[in-house]
């Protein structure tokens, strides 16, 4: 199959994004990132005695034939440590890092193999059949491929902060093992995962980072093998059903976390190759997620009467009980990541920002250790356990943040793409380093003053993304107002001499807002001549509420109930702003209907103190018409 493009990759990406320590997140973000560091990044693994380490001991691997997923935790682990560790120069937990690293190196097999699984259920080997279970798991249940990926991509990812090289090769010799096994017949990747192979074909991810990082073509085939063996398995077939437009849900069980993954992938073969049939994959798939499959905080959700909780809906299903896993949050800011680097849309930008100050933050617990494994816009928060996984994948995404928070354009210029307080340091063809400085209240208070400040006085573009919901935006540079009024949902571009210290003052005016959302159940038949007919059978109408970028939400409705009914007419206007009563930053908004007290709503993230157990309403059920 053709394999380049070169006018397509010589153009490059259309963003680069800073380096770790470039980018010093401040506000609730900073805030956030610190916690992290000093909590899970700290203290789930020290060293190759953790648990999450410990599983790698040959006497203890020797037994696990169980096929469990535990050892996902090193790789992301290393992944988001080495990043920390760069970003705020611990020269400790870099430490900790390499010597985890070289201990699990140093148990990697001659074959490459660094897993946990005893020898007859590794990757390698083509396990007895089974009947096929209704997670599409065709044979013994494995998650070998997976943690390997993990491994891959950790190991890479330390290489880069530690410029060991050694840790390179490691990862070499597992992407080698993987080639050889799927290459030379008789195992396909999708009998090493369930779900129909998805949560095995994520290894196209891997292999395109060992592309990146070694230049070689032979990682890049393992990529590409591992789509053309999924397109095989008709109930997977990503690629085909993405360019056919099938909506999320309809491929393999539709599980959220492993199919926005795998999204990743094809997105970085797209990188690799040019090859346009990714990308217009990719981003079908991003559109029908976007359109039907996100909560008002950006979550990935779905599980509502299914048997399992971490699948896609059917597109025309509401509900407000949905669960977002932290890991499908985590694949979606990643895969928005991809996107906005191809692309320089802000769309992806405005997604990642949206994920990251509701559903990752209103995940997380203020201690930086504790996670909630589901999240619900209506429902209990619930910190999760030792093992789950999504404690692993929450410290790992609020590491992509700093770096996707400004990025040098494809033209030299400088974009910035999250609002909220930071300082930054940018290597500008035309300017050389360029320091910004932004000072805001934001995601509180729509006022952002940014500083520019050139080594030397240069010529380039600075874009400045404008939220999709900042009508009435303005602009001024150095006082002077920037016409025509930026677009919202656009990049704003600014094209002049820049000097040191010029200021931009960005002022989106922050409205509250209400929307609104229907759980209908529709019955469709023909009638005895074949006409088609619907009928609608039942319907329920609510409403929820946000402030900028936040979405807000109540606690338990009067202190105990779960539910609420509301008359609620627009026509009397939008909720009132008041101080915090919790003292926190920002309004909360207090929501008037009639025949009742008003309700206090406070931002989603830290609605109902982010305490274990404490609830959080966000949709409102409206009294029918």
């Amino acid at each position: 199959m053709p394999r380049t493009s070169d006018s397509a990759i010589a153009a490059g990406p259309a963003m680069t994004f800073a380096r770790p320590g470039a980018v010093r997140l401040g506000g609730i973000l900073g805030e956030a990132l610190a916690a992290n560091h000093q909590g899970r990044l700290s203290h789930f693994i020290v060293d190759e005695t953790s648990p999450a380490i410990a599983l790698f001991d040959p006497e203890v691997v020797a037994r696990n034939e169980a096929g469990d997923w535990y050892g996902e935790h090193a790789g992301k682990w290393l992944c988001a440590a080495s990043r920390a560790a760069a970003r705020t120069g611990d020269a400790e937990l870099l430490a900790r890092a390499r010597r985890v690293a070289d201990h699990l190196v140093g148990l990697q097999d001659a074959d490459g193999y660094m897993g946990n699984y005893a020898p007859a259920r590794r990757f390698m080997r083509k396990q007895p059949p089974k009947p096929v279970t209704w997670d599409g798991a065709p044979a013994q249940r494995t998650w070998d491929i997976w943690t390997h990926s993990y491994l891959i991509l950790g190991l890479v990812e330390l290489h880069r902060q530690a410029g060991e090289d050694r840790y390179l090769q490691a990862a070499r010799r597992i992407g080698d093992l993987c080639w050889r096994t799927l290459s030379a017949g008789g195992v396909e990747i999708t009998d090493l995962g369930n779900h129909f192979g998805l949560s095995a074909t994520i290894l196209m991810d891997a292999a395109a980072e060992l592309h990146f990082a070694t230049g070689e073509p032979r990682y890049l085939d393992l990529a590409l093998l591992v789509v053309e063996q999924a397109e095989r398995e008709p109930r997977n077939a990503l690629l085909t059903a993405a360019l056919a437009g099938k909506d999320p849900s309809e491929i393999a069980t539709g599980k959220a976390y492993q199919l926005l993954w795998n999204l990743v992938g094809l997105a970085k073969l797209h990188r690799a190759t040019g090859e346009d049939r990714f990308l217009t994959a990719v981003r079908n798939l991003w559109s029908a997620v976007r359109a039907h499959h996100l909560t008002l905080g950006g979550g990935p959700w779905g599980g509502v009467a299914h048997r399992s909780r971490e699948v896609f809906n059917p597109p025309h299903v509401f509900s407000p009980h949905g669960y977002v896993e932290t890991c499908s949050t985590m694949a979606w800011i990643q895969l928005n990541r991809e996107l906005l680097a191809i692309t320089g849309d802000g769309a992806f930008a405005q997604e990642i920002e949206r994920s990251a100050y509701n559903d990752l933050l209103g995940a997380q617990a203020p201690d930086g250790e504790d996670w909630c494994y589901y999240s619900f816009p209506n429902g209990r928060r619930v910190h999760t356990t030792f093992w789950r996984c999504c404690k692993s994948s929450g410290a790992l995404a609020l590491e992509e943040l700093p770096a996707l928070a400004c990025a040098v354009t494809r033209d030299g210029g400088v974009a910035i793409n999250l609002l909220g307080p930071f300082e930054a340091e940018l290597v500008t063809p035309a300017a050389g380093l360029v320091r910004l400085r932004q000072e805001t209240g934001y995601p509180f208070d729509g006022a952002v003053r940014i500083t520019v400040m050139p080594e030397a006085s240069a010529a380039f573009p600075l874009d400045i993304r404008i939220p999709d919901w900042a009508s009435d935006a303005t602009l001024t540079v150095n006082g002077a107002p920037q016409a025509p009024a930026p677009p919202p949902g656009r990049y704003a571009r600014i094209q002049r001499q820049w000097q040191a210290g010029d200021v931009i003052a960005l002022d989106l005016p922050m409205r509250p807002a209400v929307h609104r959302a229907s759980a209908r159940n529709v019955q469709e038949s023909l009638t005895p001549d074949g006409e088609p007919v619907a009928q609608e059978v039942m319907r329920f109408d609510y409403m929820a509420l946000s402030r900028g970028p936040l979405v807000y939400a109540t606690g338990l409705v009067d202190g105990f109930r779960t539910e609420e009914t509301l008359r609620f007419d627009a026509a009397a206007g939008l909720p009132d702003c008041a101080p915090a009563a919790d003292g926190g930053p920002g309004p909360d908004l207090w929501l008037r209907a009639s025949g009742r007290a008003p309700i206090a709503f406070q931002p989603y993230y830290r609605a109902g103190g982010r305490t274990d157990r404490s609830w959080r309403l966000t949709w409102m059920m409206l009294a029918p018409e």
